[in-house]
């Protein structure tokens, strides 16, 4: 049997290319061995099916895997207890094939039903409930806190006629679920849930293992490092997109398995319709908060520490919509999830007025790259001309810059900032067209000294991309001081500026 690779439904090692994550579901099977009660929660797309998969089928020997799906309950399964109590057995019974579940109409029943279950069985009875979210209702947490009676009684009293682990997997994190619904309270229903820490995206040499099996069997002869590197690059390991982009290249782009493939594969991913882009599009529409912070941080540059305990940063950490760097301040996930948001902004904003005022040829040279001081000096003008200052605040001017790029570029280039480098330096805006690179950065005027250090920090980092010329973007909002007549180049520590 052919196989491909999958961005639509739960992975099958038979069907699909795989990365290899035997390490990983080994913290599940360590948490299951312990006879630990706990959660999967992540993002829609992320790996969570193909995680129960995997549970499901190493572990179904040793234990009596039990797995349900919220998603097979309706509204009138939700009604009442006695509904959900019902609608609960039924579904255990048909995943057991036997009707030992078949007349709970109640919590009390449940716990009946359970206890018989877990002693006639000859194996430890894991529990595992599917999309546990989908209804957040008294019901669920009634559920859950029946659960945590019991685990607690079972490690007081050593009682074993109990499920021996119950795992929820979910999109919201319920660990800590604070329910007020219908004036009832309930204080945390879950916190004997195992705390456990699992990156589950893919790291570059993870990544690798699924690129080396494809090559084993289509001999197309790429360098698998540094195509997983580059892959790496572009999703931050977010696995649907990991999928998505080797996906792009073996059916859409002749197999061009080149760092310039790669980048082909993210554009056409940027500019599809996904149920993973309209869902994030669709939060920040949703919660203005988050949407003013998703900006903040990308077009407004705001260094901004990961409080996972601000209920802002908590759900667009959990989406995940942004991640931690290596000093826990907040930046976007991926650069694919970047230029997304940055394309979302950049078409909503007011800022029409400084679109090119050309046709976009005359923004690249007679080889077909970037005529870059040309893009600063219309773009100097347009800010002088069409902009009063007053409108602006000084972090926007980046925003401004991209608003005038995206139109030039849309469609052909890719324009990413890196937040990071190797030294802790921070980096604009880097942009690739016709197969080269363009690093620019963007700096408010504090002086000649702060000028001097943009100019050092540049160099620098050109030095790190093996370049010879970047390119300095100075703001000024202080009243009287005039704009550069027009860009001009100057040799700064052996680079063109």
């Amino acid at each position: 049997m052919a196989r491909q690779f999958n961005t639509e439904v739960t992975c099958d090692p038979k069907r699909h290319y795989m990365v290899d994550t035997t390490n990983k579901m080994k913290v599940f099977e360590r948490l299951i061995n312990f006879g630990k009660y706990f959660t999967i929660n992540r993002a829609r797309q992320f790996g969570k099916s193909t995680s129960l998969k995997w549970i499901y089928n190493h572990l179904n020997g040793e234990y009596m895997v039990v797995v349900i799906d919220f998603n097979n309950l309706n509204e009138n399964d939700c009604i009442s207890d006695t509904a959900f109590c019902k609608a609960l057995g039924r579904l255990i019974d048909d995943n057991i094939n036997d009707n030992l579940f078949a007349n709970i109409d109640s919590f009390h029943s449940l716990d009946e039903a359970t206890r018989k279950l877990c002693e006639n069985s000859s194996k430890p009875v894991v529990l595992i409930i599917d999309n546990a979210d989908r209804f957040i209702i008294p019901q669920l947490a009634d559920l859950l806190s029946h659960f945590r009676a019991e685990y607690i009684e079972r490690n007081s009293f050593e009682r074993t006629s109990i499920f021996h682990s119950v795992i929820l997997v979910s999109v919201k994190d319920i660990t800590n679920l604070p329910l007020i619904i219908e004036e009832r309270k309930y204080n945390s229903p879950w916190n004997v849930a195992a705390d456990y820490k699992l990156d589950m995206t893919f790291n570059p040499q993870e990544i690798s293992t699924m690129l080396a099996d494809y090559e084993n069997e289509n001999h197309i002869g790429f360098d698998i490092n540094e195509i997983s590197q580059e892959i790496y690059k572009y999703t931050s390991g977010y696995p649907v997109l990991v999928s998505g982009v080797c996906k792009e290249i073996d059916e859409n782009l002749d197999r061009d398995w080149t760092k310039n493939g790669v980048q082909e594969a993210a554009k056409n991913i940027i500019a599809k319709k996904t149920n993973l882009s309209e869902s994030m599009i669709n939060n920040l529409a949703k919660y203005p908060k988050l949407k003013a912070f998703i900006r903040a941080v990308l077009m407004e540059n705001y260094s901004i520490p990961l409080d996972v305990n601000n209920p802002t940063m908590k759900f667009a950490n959990m989406f995940p919509i942004i991640k931690a760097n290596k000093d826990g301040r907040v930046e976007i996930h991926n650069l694919i999830f970047q230029q997304i948001l940055i394309n979302h902004f950049v078409s909503e904003s007011n800022l029409n007025m400084l679109s090119p005022d050309s046709g976009m040829r005359l923004y690249l040279t007679k080889q077909g790259d970037l005529n870059m001081p040309l893009i600063i000096n219309r773009f100097k003008d347009l800010m002088s001309k069409k902009t009063d200052k007053a409108e602006f605040l000084e972090r926007e001017g980046r925003f401004m810059f991209i608003c005038f790029l995206k139109p030039i570029i849309n469609g052909t280039g890719f324009y990413y900032s890196e937040p990071e480098n190797d030294d802790g330096s921070r980096m604009d805006l880097v942009i690739t067209y016709n197969r080269k690179e363009y690093v620019i950065e963007l700096k408010i005027w504090h002086g000649t000294e702060y000028e001097i250090s943009g100019r050092d920090q540049l160099s620098e980092y050109l030095e790190t991309r093996n370049l010879a010329e970047g390119y300095l973007v100075t703001f000024s909002f202080l009243k009287g001081k005039t704009a550069q007549a027009k860009p001009e180049w100057i040799d700064h520590n052996g680079k063109k500026i």
